[in-house]
């Protein structure tokens, strides 16, 4: 027991800070309750009537515990992940729960230590999950094959907090040996299982899979917090799932929703932040700012078992925000095991020089050579296609109408980590890109080359400038006009997030002086159309795959 504490709380000694005459977020009743809030070392003594060494006055101001990101890859958003906490933390979040299943399937174990040595010395926790799906699916070709063995191994060894989402579900129905073994691993497994009912949902939960942020509306939510899972409300830059799940969210159930962001591009980072963003439009949605507060913190912690967190109350740590409304739009400072770590915005530590070595992730692209040949596919009325949408990684097996392919953009999915030539071919409905093609070495979860366009040259020059290193690469009438480089595992730039940020505007910018469809960012919706555990149909290295059915459809 800590005796300062004690005496801080009684109000004997004085606290090391207190916070005067906020607004105090009262997650346990859901209300605000009007005090100081008092902090002794790293966690929260009281809150009440308290003096301070240092006193700050929150006067009409908020204090609300910081927020958690329950599910994310830091991959996606394709910087370092130093960089990504130097622009999430002043956001609100100290706690994240990181899946690095992206880098595991290009560089395995390689891949996932440099993620955990990238945060060592930052001001947040961050939870690493062991990449339960590497590849996601039998049928993928990835960089690296992670087994049950692997799982256990890697996982004891690195010290990893539980099995990242589970993504393979047949295999869990079925009850695959090897799948059995990975979820043995772990106590803690987060799950994804989109669309998921009935009695394939009851073998799927019977492995004791806590969480879901793959719900496609209230019904399926509500059937799967019926049976006993915590449901995600994802807010990614891709899919973006909140204002169609939060009907479900009512007074009784309130505390089995958590929020994640899954997937998040550099500039929603930088304008909307993360969760953040989800407090905001469930707050425009209707829900109340407390009960948003409660689902970005206490819910969190408490799915995942980590007590005395997300709360501002005695011997909690003292991570909180202070804000200027109640709802955390304008977060004024943030705080982390009682020590100020963001003001206004911006980060008061530095991430320059703590950067963990990538250079065995440099280099990871391997390809055979590829001619304008191969970027052609015979067209017949009637074949399967695959369709796209705004706002969702979930597309649509449709049957090709038109005479001709004019309207529709080819893709093809080429297998990079071994130069075995394969490659995935399919048209695309929905994206309408003209006079050019987009290449890129980001495609969940094998992480192949993925490139679209009307085209074979310029599709072809879009691949040959992703060079060994990979990246995004966009061409228009026969030239590069842009190109963001990716240099560890093909998957992140090791420029600082403030240079991506600007550079991928500069991509995007060109790609918006082309013709395609303006609801749809073709490089974030790219990176999901080979995920082939996401119905209903993707494209991988081997050809057009059904996930409904679980077969090609052609290949």
């Amino acid at each position: 027991m800590d005796k300062k504490l004690t005496d801080v709380a009684a109000g004997r000694v004085k606290a090391d800070l207190v916070i005067k005459n906020a607004f105090v977020a009262d997650v346990f009743n859901g209300r605000f309750i009007r005090g100081d809030v008092a902090v002794c070392g790293e966690r929260i003594a009281g809150f009440g009537e308290y003096s301070g060494v240092e006193e700050i006055d929150g006067t009409d101001k908020y204090v609300m515990p910081s927020f958690y990101d329950t599910h994310l890859h830091f991959e996606s958003v394709m910087i370092r992940p130093s960089e990504y906490l130097k622009l999430a933390v002043p956001r609100g979040v100290t706690a994240f729960n990181a899946d690095p299943h992206e880098i595991a399937n290009v560089a395995g174990e390689t891949g996932i230590k440099f993620m955990l040595d990238e945060v060592k010395d930052i001001p947040a926790d961050v939870y690493f999950m062991m990449p339960s799906c590497v590849p996601s699916a039998a049928e993928d070709h990835s960089g690296c094959v992670l087994d049950a063995a692997d799982v256990k191994r890697i996982s004891q060894k690195l010290g990893l907090f539980g099995l990242g989402e589970v993504m393979n579900f047949p295999a869990v129905i079925n009850a695959d040996p090897d799948m059995f073994g990975k979820l043995d691993a772990l106590e803690i497994k987060d799950g994804h299982a989109p669309s998921l009912s009935g009695n394939a949902l009851n073998a799927y939960l019977s492995a004791r899979i806590l969480t879901d942020h793959e719900c496609a509306d209230v019904d399926e939510v509500l059937e799967k917090v019926s049976k006993g899972m915590y449901v995600m409300l994802r807010e990614g830059s891709q899919t973006k799932n909140l204002k169609s799940l939060i009907g479900a969210v009512n007074k009784t159930n309130l505390r089995r929703f958590i929020f994640c962001t899954d997937d998040r591009n550099v500039e929603d980072l930088f304008e909307l932040g993360t969760i953040k963003n989800n407090v905001r439009l469930a707050v425009e949605c209707g829900m109340s700012p407390i009960d948003a507060i409660t689902i970005a913190s206490l819910n969190a912690f408490e799915a995942y078992g980590i007590k005395y967190h997300g709360a501002i109350a005695p011997g909690y740590s003292a991570d909180f925000l202070l804000c200027s409304d109640d709802a955390a739009r304008n977060i004024e400072r943030v705080y982390y095991r009682g020590g100020l770590v963001a003001k206004d915005g911006k980060p008061l530590f530095d991430v320059t020089g703590k950067t963990a070595d990538a250079s065995a992730l440099k280099g990871s692209v391997r390809i055979k050579p590829v001619t304008e040949s191969d970027f052609v596919l015979p067209y017949k009325k009637g074949m399967p296609i695959m369709r796209v949408f705004p706002n969702t990684v979930v597309t649509e097996c449709v049957e090709a109408a038109g005479k001709t392919a004019d309207g529709l953009d080819l893709m093809c999915c080429i297998e990079r980590h071994d130069a075995s030539g394969d490659m995935g071919k399919c048209y695309v409905d929905g994206i309408g890109l003209k006079g050019g093609a987009v290449a890129q070495t980001v495609g969940h979860d094998a992480h192949n080359i993925t490139v679209l366009g009307d085209n074979a040259r310029d599709m072809k020059l879009a691949v040959d400038s992703l060079g060994a290193d990979g990246g995004l690469t966009l061409v228009k009438n026969g030239k590069l006009i842009g190109k963001l480089p990716l240099e560890i595992a093909g998957l992140m730039t090791a420029m600082p997030a403030e240079r991506a940020l600007q550079t991928r505007k500069e991509l995007l910018a060109a790609l918006d002086g082309m013709d395609y469809n303006k609801r749809i960012e073709p490089f974030m919706l790219l990176s999901f159309l080979t995920l082939i555990v996401i119905p209903d149909v993707k494209l991988n290295h081997k050809g057009l795959f059904s996930v409904s059915k679980w077969k090609y459809l052609y290949n």
